[in-house]
């Protein structure tokens, strides 16, 4: 499977260096080049995260970067079956064209993402898969997009909304994270075609989020160049005897991981249990606290279930300068507002999460810590998440994208999860109930 791997790449090169030819220099001909599209300073949030419309995406690929594209993720895919890992192989980029709103930005750097999100629908025959997109991936191959970017992002994640016939999970989860304090994401719906050389096709309805890396956390904290880590391994967990660097990338590229020991030290430190105080202290000189226990008070009342507690993925850590503290970012909640998969959802109580999860069941299991976690529970169900605030944001949304995915323009057979309007509808119903549930159950446990 490596072999093939590397005559794919072989392959990738070669086609470039015929392509390269092609390509006219020095930017002449690309005449919808502007500085505030295509090489802005800062990111425009108001036009690319502009979540009162339904954004489209219209992308070309060659033919032949096509089919390396297609052969790479089948042995992407199939290393995992083999016994190998997603996080052995990263998805190659190919090139594309992307077209926005008239304009057109050159040579893209396009790829596939995910775990299961990509495992799961590639397997089952659906081609509604979620990319990542770099402007200026290939920038080595043409120096005329050197500066490029969109709108001042440089990257962007396409979310397939994979599982949810909803079509609103990711979009709405990421939303609530932040009205509530929680560093995360932006996002917008996007729709998606793409043309491999047969003619636009539509890929269905996305939901296209910023790339915390690259523009979140500068819009969150101010800063970017502190370390921002992506945990996935046993070592997300910060169980004692996990600590494992290996399984902490660091995103934004620091080899120090002095902060991040000092985190897995302190949760694991004896002074937990003989001096309590003294612990809360030198947990909150490393980490953020406040922010953390909105987190899990959200994150538990939604059941946003794969992730920390059952998973060991699908968050970030960004130690801010300005505090010298790491601080949760949640990432990839298209599972959120579901009893969940892997034995369910963790409990409200978290009564379910042993010591594996210790920033679960030991949090929890401190009295001051309990209590704060009651008070941001009693708030996000009275000020956030209750019937009467989220059935306005479901209808919103609904309204907004129901002709995208089973309309007249919706989703078409064999890039779609949603199978009927029916499905859509009844997932829509769903929602609206959940909430109902939910927040009974956090009324009562936190009163």
């Amino acid at each position: 499977m490596k072999k093939t791997i590397a005559s794919i790449i072989v392959m990738a090169v070669v086609i470039l260096g015929c392509k390269k030819e092609l390509i006219i220099a020095d930017g002449e001909g690309l005449n919808d080049w502007s500085t505030v599209s295509h090489a802005a300073s800062s990111p425009n949030y108001t036009e690319v995260f502009d979540d009162s419309k339904v954004h489209r995406f219209d992308f070309t690929i060659d033919k032949d970067w096509w089919e390396i594209m297609q052969q790479h993720l089948s042995d992407y895919v199939g290393s995992s079956t083999q016994g190998g890992s997603f996080s052995d192989i990263t998805p190659i980029y190919v090139p594309c064209d992307l077209e926005y709103n008239g304009q057109t930005w050159y040579n893209v750097g396009i790829r596939y993402k995910g775990n299961s999100s990509l495992q799961s629908a590639f397997n089952s025959g659906i081609g509604k898969l979620p990319f990542r997109l770099k402007f200026n991936e290939f920038a080595n191959e043409y120096p005329e997009i050197s500066n490029q970017n969109f709108y001042g992002f440089q990257e962007l994640s396409l979310s397939s909304n994979y599982n949810d016939k909803s079509v609103m999970r990711e979009k709405v989860a990421s939303d609530l994270f932040r009205d509530f304090g929680v560093p995360c994401a932006r996002s917008v719906f996007c729709r998606v075609y793409v043309d491999y050389g047969d003619g636009p096709k539509y890929f269905g309805l996305y939901t296209m989020l910023e790339v915390v890396f690259d523009t979140a956390i500068l819009n969150e904290f101010g800063s970017n160049t502190g370390n921002c880590y992506k945990p996935d391994g046993e070592a997300a967990k910060f169980a004692a005897g996990t600590y494992n660097t290996s399984e902490l990338e660091n995103k934004t590229g620091g080899t120090d991981f002095s902060d991040v020991q000092a985190l897995y030290d302190v949760v694991n430190s004896s002074l937990r249990t003989s001096d309590p105080a003294a612990w809360r202290t030198a947990l909150e000189e490393v980490f953020d606290m406040d922010i953390y226990l909105k987190y899990m008070a959200a994150n538990l009342t939604i059941q946003n279930w794969d992730t920390y507690g059952k998973m060991t993925h699908n968050y970030y850590m960004y130690n801010d300068p300005a505090t010298s503290k790491l601080t949760w970012i949640p990432w990839d909640n298209n599972e959120a507002f579901d009893e969940g998969k892997q034995g369910g959802a963790i409990s409200i109580d978290v009564s379910d999460a042993g010591t594996e999860w210790p920033l679960l069941s030991y949090i929890i299991a401190d009295a001051t810590y309990e209590a704060q976690y009651k008070t941001y529970l009693r708030d996000f169900i009275d000020n956030h998440f209750n019937s009467g605030h989220m059935s306005f944001i479901y209808n919103n949304y609904s309204n907004q994208i129901e002709q995208y995915v089973t309309g007249t323009d919706g989703e078409i057979s064999g890039y779609s999860f949603v199978n009927s309007s029916n499905n859509f509808t009844t997932a829509l119903s769903e929602l609206q109930s959940h909430v109902a549930t939910r927040y009974s159950i956090v009324d009562n446990y936190a009163p």
